[in-house]
Parts: C-alpha cells; structure tokens; sequence
C-alpha cells in the first residue's frame, strides 16, 4: 500500500507541475475519502488549490496537513502565502 501510495503522490505532483489541477484535485478528493489522515495529501491539495488561486482552499488544506503533521512542508507553503496576503496592498487597486 505504502508503494502505491507513493505513485499515487507522484501521479499527482506531475499533474499539478503541468497545470492539470482538476485532474490532480479528482485524484487527491478519490484519495482523502480514504486516506483523510494523510498530511500530504492535504498538502498536495493545497499546492493544486493555491495554483488555480483559489488561496482561501488552499490555505485551509495547509491547515489541515499541519494539523497532521506540524513538520509538513504545508507550514512553510502556508507562511508564504501569509507573507502575500500580508504585502497586498487594496488601496492600490481604489485609486
């Protein structure tokens, strides 16, 4: 299982490098139905998320790896999209 499971991250690593979110976020949602506990799917989740833009998702799905696994790399992708939100400046786009 650990083998396949394996193989199943890097199917959906390539998908996401290539651009192919939805399909990646089909195979991670058929995958945390059964492994909801897996810090890493939820990482890949947020890493698919967060490259359709849809940053609230992805950050919550950081959220939950960290839960998970607070060594997860989903705490650094998380600080990183804090640093974001934190240099965007609204009063730029009301002049």
């Amino acid at each position: 299982k650990v083998r396949c499971m394996c193989k199943k991250y890097r199917e959906i690593r390539l998908d996401i490098a290539a651009g192919r979110t939805d399909e990646a976020l089909a195979k991670l949602d058929c995958a945390l139905a059964t492994a909801n506990a897996d810090a890493e799917l939820h990482y890949l989740r947020g890493n698919a998320l967060r490259k359709q833009g849809r940053w609230a998702d992805a950050v919550n799905s950081y959220l939950a790896a960290e839960a998970l696994d607070p060594e997860s790399p989903a705490a650094e992708a998380r600080a990183m999209l804090n640093d974001i939100f934190a240099f965007y400046n609204k009063d730029m786009y009301n002049q």
